[in-house]
């Protein structure tokens, strides 16, 4: 199998966290507040599809400030 151009990686990065980060929050939030049900996985795959888009957009946008704030907090060794 051919592999992906580093260069994609934090896209790569971006599209699997937002994916597995909406599919989870809105697993629970819908069994949170509709309880698991005859139409649980309906309402949550419902949920997901409009939690997905959001998520990723809202990772691609706020990465460069949390690289920001993370570079505040880690002290990196000099070479």
């Amino acid at each position: 199998m051919k592999k992906i151009h580093p260069r994609h990686t934090p896209l790569l990065q971006t599209l699997f966290m937002s994916c597995f980060m909406a599919l989870l929050m809105s697993g629970l939030i819908t069994a949170i507040n509709q309880g698991v049900n005859e139409h649980y996985m309906s309402q949550w795959m419902h949920a997901y599809s409009i939690a997905w888009p959001i998520a990723f957009g809202l990772m691609f946008v706020l990465r460069p400030l949390v690289w920001r704030i993370v570079g505040l907090l880690v002290d990196v060794p000099e070479k």
